[in-house]
């Protein structure tokens, strides 16, 4: 499976909740599978969704899920240790390994090689780490959102992409009615 078709699995558990979602392809592909007022879009902040959206959680009581890839997180590795140490049962990470940087080309990343995410988290001090494959996501998925665990899960699937147009809403479009669905 690539990311495409995993963001189309799990469309339906992720729908009623707060989600912040990675920039680029992942954004669009989840803009274009189910867009709703309810997902908040990164347009070109690499490494900040789970920043993001763990802010989020620890400024509201409702469920967010951030979405973000291997290589997103590689860059903002700072994230990892700050989910521990302040970790809350309202958030959960998704973390979609494809071991390349899908939105700039598909170069491998270094959790394609030695680099074990799974590892990283658990170094880092995050308790409830769980790595699966693609085919087996959806009830992991929604079991870590129904828990009050904080979750971090690394999902490893198959590198590519589809082909999608850009995403036109404008980024304070996106922001506004996000912000007023964490209101609702």
């Amino acid at each position: 499976m690539i990311r495409s078709e995993i963001l189309k699995e799990i469309a339906p558990i992720i729908n009623p909740h707060l989600v912040v979602c990675n920039i680029g392809l992942p954004s669009q592909e989840l803009h274009s599978i189910d867009d709703n007022e309810r997902n908040f879009y990164m347009l070109g902040t690499m490494g900040l969704a789970s920043s993001i959206g763990f802010g989020l959680a620890l400024a509201q009581p409702k469920p967010v899920i951030s979405i973000d890839g291997d290589g997103s997180i590689l860059t903002n590795l700072g994230t990892l240790p700050t989910i521990a140490n302040n970790a809350t049962g309202n958030y959960t990470l998704l973390i979609i390994d494809n071991g390349s940087y899908g939105s700039t080309g598909d170069q491998p990343t270094y959790a394609g090689k030695k680099t074990n995410l799974t590892d990283v988290a658990r170094a880092c001090g995050c308790e409830n780490v769980i790595e699966v494959q693609d085919k087996d996501l959806p009830p992991v998925l929604q079991e870590a959102i129904d828990s009050d665990e904080m979750t971090i899960i690394v999902c490893k699937c198959d590198s590519g992409n589809i082909k999608l147009p850009v995403i036109t809403l404008d980024p304070v479009v996106i922001r506004h009615r996000f912000m007023e669905a964490v209101k609702a």
